[in-house]
């Protein structure tokens, strides 16, 4: 149910015509289904483009073995922002394992295909949508610029691999020849591009974007920035000598974290990519004007029953960024490193938005981010090269503000019609332990059944390759939990999220990661095999089976039945058998060099 007195944004010709409006600025084209809520992407830019007076369309999963669907509402005037959705496509449409997924959260009915699951006709999201989609607006319409932007953009701006292919690629941007990409949230760019195009102007330069040069201008460029420049491994330097991925990706890792005011360049096969550094973080009054743009929170009519949005429509987001760097995660490289937290006062507007909601059950059904427990922290020092809070251990410089989030639990679940406020987002462990105000009233009234930790894993040495905390803080943040807990005269289950097969990880480590979660009374309800995803550490060290700080070679589990050992050792653990080997001789390891580099195939864009 909708906001009263609210539309959505356009997704139909109908629509546009209903406002009168004979010619569309610019249309907005993605892989899921049009949800008008704050947490898709799309939505969100549609929104702020509305904002400044454009004419935003959506144009939402079209079809892609033509390209009717990018003429249904004429030549847009100004550009076709084209993003994958809210997930990267490979990931949305298959496991970590290559196996087709047969649930679609962003699509209607969770129905990833055209037609009845039976029928199974095409997808509704093409592989590399965003690429599909650049080609069919170009075909569409030669001379209408063309920018990319969302987590696949973001993700795949430099040379990366797709595991689904098992292969290096090299730049969205140079495969889909767009005219410009978009990196990270891309608020601020976006309103950048579309006054520049609106006013005739050039799009180079732009904080926050990456340009696509030929040599012949390549040169001509470099002449005028030579001070400014970090080059980093070509493709071809990389097809000769892999390691170079794993420093290629060190290289952006460490610009993206330190707000470094450089120029990143890299080589592709024909074409240059340049990253212009990225724009200064939203303010918090930003993000709070940003959030309040009016939205209806729900699907747009032509998409009905997408389960993402139902999971999300009574939810706020708190807190945007992650200082936590984890290797097997690309939220600092897409949402960056710096934390900026939402005023109360805004999300107290934002939670009477959501009281006033037709179909509002009273529960808010989660107050949070990439990590909810980072609301409110800030830096003493005010900047940072590292940005790196956690690490082995949490920063002195990190400030910790136990009362900001506790205050903003109270306050929203004293609002009249509210009669739950939980948080869904993950949550730290080495701060729950630091704020155990925070903690114990999170266990008294604000856990949707289960606790939900993510240790990743218990054995050090995986954990030093993954970028995660001492595994010494989980029996810690259990002790605490169980024993505030008992103070409530409560019962609490604590849920762990487990990655297995993460570079490094070999089988002895995941038979004694159960063995230790055992010994901690934790029961094992939920696990995922490491996916190598684009934009990450943790995929730079499958790639060339190198540690991310030492350079020296680590086992990686790449093979199909290497990953299904670890996997069956987790599953017996799921269904409370015992491991096949006890008691008996633990089968043999594969060497550490064995599979390294074979079938990582290195194949051209």
């Amino acid at each position: 149910m909708k906001t009263p007195h609210l539309a959505p944004l356009p997704a139909t010709l109908d629509e546009c015509r209903a406002r009168g409006w004979q010619e569309l600025d610019i249309i907005l084209v993605t892989g899921d289904a049009y949800v008008d809520h704050p947490s898709f992407g799309i939505a969100l830019i549609g929104r702020l483009l509305e904002s400044r007076g454009y004419r935003v369309a959506i144009l939402a999963q079209p079809r892609y073995d033509c390209n009717d669907d990018f003429k249904r509402f004429g030549r847009p005037r100004l550009f076709f922002g084209v993003s994958g959705g809210n997930l990267d496509s490979i990931v949305a449409n298959y496991t970590g394992n290559g196996k087709v997924r047969e649930k679609d959260a962003y699509s209607p009915g969770g129905n990833p295909w055209h037609g009845s699951q039976r029928e199974k006709q095409a997808r509704r999201r093409p592989d590399r949508a965003s690429l599909f989609y650049a080609n069919l607006a170009r075909s569409a319409y030669k001379d209408v610029p063309i920018i990319l932007g969302g987590v696949e953009a973001s993700l795949r701006r430099f040379v990366h691999y797709d595991y689904k292919q098992e292969k290096l690629r090299g730049s969205l941007l140079s495969d889909a020849k767009a005219d410009l990409l978009v990196y990270g949230m891309g608020e601020k760019a976006i309103l950048q591009i579309t006054e520049r195009l609106d006013t005739g102007h050039s799009l180079t330069g732009i904080a926050g974007t990456c340009e696509r040069l030929s040599e012949n201008e390549f040169q001509a460029w470099k002449g005028k920035h030579e001070e400014e420049i970090t080059l980093l491994p070509s493709w071809q330097d990389i097809e000769r000598k892999q390691a170079l991925f794993l420093q290629a990706e060190k290289e952006i890792d460490s610009q993206a974290r330190s707000f470094a005011n450089k120029i990143l360049v890299q080589k592709q096969q024909s074409a240059w990519i340049i990253q212009h550094p990225q724009p200064p973080i939203l303010s918090s009054e930003e993000m709070d004007s940003l959030y309040e743009l009016p939205f209806t929170r729900c699907e747009h009519p032509a998409f009905p029953d997408v389960p993402a949005a139902r999971m999300i429509q009574h939810s706020l987001t708190t807190v945007r960024g992650c200082c936590g760097n984890c290797s097997f995660c690309a939220i600092t490289r897409h949402q960056g490193p710096a934390i900026t937290s939402r005023s109360r006062e805004s999300l107290l507007r934002e939670a009477e938005t959501v009281c006033s909601m037709e179909n509002f059950n009273g529960t808010i059904s989660d107050l949070g981010g990439p990590t909810a427990n980072l609301y409110g922290v800030s830096c003493r020092i005010g900047s940072c090269k590292r940005y790196d809070c956690l690490y082995p251990k949490v920063c002195k410089n990190l400030q910790i503000n136990e009362e900001s989030l506790l205050s903003l639990l109270q306050e929203i679940s004293a609002l009249p019609r509210v009669r739950h406020v939980f948080i869904s987002s993950g949550l730290r462990m080495e701060l729950l332990t630091r704020t155990p105000k925070l903690f114990k009233e999170i266990i008294r009234a604000h856990t949707p059944g289960a606790l939900k930790i993510a240790p990743e894993h218990t054995e050090q040495e995986v954990l030093e390759l993954m970028h995660k905390e001492s595994h010494e803080q989980l029996p810690k943040l259990l002790d605490l939990g169980r024993r505030l807990a008992q103070e409530l005269h409560k019962k609490i289950h604590f849920t762990p999220y487990i990655i297995s097969a993460h570079p490094g990880c070999k089988e002895h480590h995941t038979a004694a990661l159960v063995q230790r979660l055992q010994q901690l009374d934790l029961e094992l309800t939920q696990f995922q095999d490491f996916t190598p995803t684009p934009g990450t550490l943790a995929t730079a060290m499958y790639v060339t089976g190198l540690h991310r700080d030492t350079g020296e070679p680590i086992y990686v589990a790449r093979k199909h039945s290497e990953r299904m050992k670890q996997r069956h050792i987790l599953e017996e653990e799921l269904h409370r058998k015992k491991p096949q080997w006890e008691g008996k001789k633990k089968p043999s390891l594969p060497s550490v060099h064995q599979g390294r580099k074979k079938n990582i195939k290195k194949g051209r864009s």
